[in-house]
């Protein structure tokens, strides 16, 4: 149990995830104004969830693509720093999402981000983001800029 009350989160298996303390009690001001959650968290991989609310919607009334966008970008970001060595700080330069089916307003949106690559100066991460019973609404791959925690050393072969 957390501070909060709360337990971190456990994975299918029931054993615990490393979560951060932070990430579960101060979330960022983007996460919070998106409503986002860590509800998952591991060697290599984060899941954030979303609900989508009528204020995300586009003219069609779905969710809009940017914010399904920033729900990617989010969980491919938090599973950047689940690896070790660890990561101080990561932006995304390069960033490709493939809708795949329109996502509902009012929906409970989930996104899995997993490391594919993780350098010392780069890593490249993909994601899936699933509606309801898991129906696929977009895949993505984002390419990060890293800046690993101190005491790391540099490498020959780094990238």
């Amino acid at each position: 149990m957390n501070e909060k009350g709360a337990s971190p989160p456990s994975g299918e298996d029931g054993a615990q995830r490393r979560v951060g303390t932070a990430d579960l009690l101060n979330p960022s001001k983007a996460w919070q104004w998106l409503g986002l959650t860590l509800v998952d968290s591991g060697e290599g991989f984060a899941t954030v969830e979303m609900t989508a609310t009528e204020d995300m919607g586009n003219q069609s009334g779905f969710v809009h693509g940017g914010m399904i966008s920033a729900l990617a970008d989010s969980a491919m970001g938090r599973s950047l720093r689940t690896v070790e060595p660890g990561v101080a700080r990561a932006m995304s330069f390069d960033l490709k999402l493939s809708f795949i089916t329109a996502a509902k307003i009012g929906e409970m949106l989930r996104a899995t981000g997993r490391v594919i690559h993780a350098g010392q100066r780069t890593m490249v991460a993909e994601c899936r983001v699933e509606g309801r019973g898991g129906r696929l609404i977009a895949t993505a791959s984002a390419t990060f800029a890293v800046t690993r925690e101190k005491g790391i050393t540099e490498t020959p072969d780094a990238d």
